[in-house]
């Protein structure tokens, strides 16, 4: 019954993923890249920088709260964990990898310590063709490299329903595994597991997490994240 339940609401993503129009991405960006900065340059403040970059599940979309989105909540944890690190939530809602691809720089004007990529998602439900959506992230990884060879790379990987066929959702499947192992980043297998396609872990969309829905999915990060942040 969950399976079904996930096929569902996963073939509700195509509508909801990238609800809304996307807000101001100068203004966005702006802020995401002035936190990085901050947290870089201030002399009291030595904490090492870890970037989400992504679509509207890394930004929190309909929450009441956006200190409830995953990304934020990882912070919280590091916090009380009295851990060296200081989270930028640089989610979008309705971002596609070529969205991703074009803002990347002004993102990292300052280098980040560990580079979560959340995208791709709203590429597969648009059915954009994959060659362009594997580009547009292995773009995107080559230039958190370039600005610092030393970045650890995360890797989310989605799901999407079978509307476009099996042939183009296994493709779509397989692609964050690929370049997680083609870059040698650290992957999370899929990003809502436990929670996609269960109704009381979602907004009345069906699609996006609502509050339990995020401390489920800041475990699934955090269980990749964790040894990263605690060998440091």
């Amino acid at each position: 019954m969950q399976r079904i339940c996930l096929v569902v609401a996963l073939a509700s993503l195509a509508l909801c993923l990238g609800c809304g129009t996307k807000t101001d991405t100068t203004k966005t960006d702006r802020a995401a890249a002035d936190s990085i900065t901050a947290s870089s340059t201030a002399v009291s403040n030595k904490k090492k920088v870890i970037v989400f970059f992504g679509n509207s599940l890394a930004a929190g979309y309909g929450l009441d709260n956006t200190a409830d989105a995953f990304p934020n909540r990882i912070g919280a944890r590091l916090d009380s964990l009295g851990l060296p690190y200081r989270v930028v939530n640089a989610g979008l809602s309705g971002e596609t990898t070529a969205g991703g691809r074009s803002r990347i720089s002004w993102i990292l004007r300052q280098p980040a310590d560990i580079f979560v990529l959340e995208l791709g998602g709203n590429d597969g439900l648009r059915g954009i063709p994959l060659k362009s959506s594997r580009e547009n992230l292995q773009a995107i990884i080559d230039t958190v490299r370039l600005k610092n060879p030393a970045t650890q790379i995360v890797i989310a990987g989605m799901q999407i329903p079978p509307n476009l066929g099996k042939a183009y959702t296994a493709e779509f499947r397989g692609i964050f595994k690929e370049l997680a192992t083609k870059n040698k980043a650290v992957l999370i297998p899929f990003l809502l597991e436990n929670v996609g396609g269960i109704p009381k872990l979602n907004q009345p969309d069906g699609i996006h997490p609502n509050v339990q829905g995020h401390r489920i999915v800041t475990e699934n990060v955090w269980r990749v994240i964790r040894p990263m942040v605690q060998q440091q």
